[in-house]
């Protein structure tokens, strides 16, 4: 798949058996792989001191069964870069770049599959693969852990928002991706931003929604998740919705709510359920559910109405691989 042939989010799922894994998280991985990640720009910081880096971990999430995977622009803003002291046009080809690493590594995936079979639990399969473009909210700019909270203060307005983030996707949308992850969205008032944005009509492709929540009823801020998904519901650019970076605990509950206020496709990508400490800038070891636990949710994910599973924070490719042999048997062939 290419940016310009994906337009729907349920032609997409009739091709993948009615269900399609999303990737793990990326800052954990590169962190893994040795990467020094304690700085405002977060998984961004790869595109400027290990790109090779992102690409392996890419291909690695390919190879454990990801369908869809994101660029690592999560935390990349023209603002963030600039700060750093780059220049307008470095920072948008910074961005730029963390799309064309993907779409490189869906194609190394691509002639590997030309060339070897399935081996050492490697899923070498040529299938329909989406690059989604990632983008964090304007919390996960500030990086001081307000996108686990929502709460931005009275300064930041509707057109602020607009205007923060309008030309980050127009140059996300022109790179070659499929479509556009707007993530851990922790306000509605964020939401709307993204859907005005959306119907301006300078963003050519489509996008899917994903809220986050820390008590299973709202999204993190306190707004209501059916009013948030309303917004998604009535944007005819937003292709899926759904909750990612959330304990898999309350998963289940938040997806039966959501379910209510929607028709599109429902995705789902949780933490592990550890939490994060802003102060420190780490995760807290421990406090979360290993991957067995993780993925025995996923039956209940799917009967509840899930269709796009996958991993954020603290989950791997090894969590990967077993959600998607979980959805093997569920997929129509």
């Amino acid at each position: 798949m290419t940016g310009s042939s994906f337009c729907s989010m349920k032609d997409y799922l009739k091709q993948t058996g009615g269900f399609a894994v999303i990737d793990g998280g990326l800052a954990t991985e590169f962190e893994r792989h040795g990467a020094d990640l304690n700085d405002p720009l977060w998984s961004a910081k790869c595109l400027l001191t290990s790109p090779h880096l992102i690409h392996t971990v890419h291909l690695d999430y390919l190879e454990a069964g990801a369908d869809i995977i994101s660029s690592a622009s999560y935390q990349a803003t023209i603002q963030g870069f600039e700060a750093k002291g780059f220049s307008r046009e470095i920072s948008e080809s910074l961005l730029r770049k963390s799309v064309e690493i993907a779409c490189e590594a869906r194609n190394t995936y691509y002639d590997k599959c030309g060339t070897s079979s399935s081996m050492d639990d490697k899923i070498l399969k040529k299938r329909p693969i989406l690059v989604a473009a990632s983008v964090g909210s304007y919390g996960a700019y500030l990086a001081d852990g307000s996108e686990y909270s929502g709460v931005y203060g009275d300064l930041i307005t509707l057109e602020k928002l607009k205007d923060f983030h309008r030309r980050r996707l127009q140059v996300l949308a022109e790179s070659g991706a499929d479509l556009i992850a707007f993530e851990t969205i922790p306000n509605k008032i964020e939401a709307q931003a993204f859907a005005e944005l959306l119907e301006e009509g300078d963003v050519k492709i489509p996008g899917w929604f994903s809220f986050n929540s820390k008590d299973g009823v709202n999204v993190v801020s306190g707004d209501s998740i059916k009013e948030c998904i309303s917004i998604a519901e009535n944007c005819e650019k937003v292709v899926a919705v759904g909750i990612n970076c959330t304990p898999p605990r309350f998963i289940e509950g938040l997806v039966l709510e959501i379910e209510k206020v929607t028709s599109k496709p429902i995705l789902v990508y949780p933490n592990s359920g550890e939490s994060y400490d802003a102060d420190r800038k780490e995760w807290v070891e421990n406090t979360g559910v290993g991957d067995e636990d993780f993925v025995s949710y996923v039956e209940k994910w799917m009967d509840a109405g899930v269709s796009l599973l996958g991993g954020c924070c603290r989950t791997t490719p090894t969590t990967i691989r077993a959600i998607h042999k979980r959805l093997v048997n569920r997929r129509s062939h």
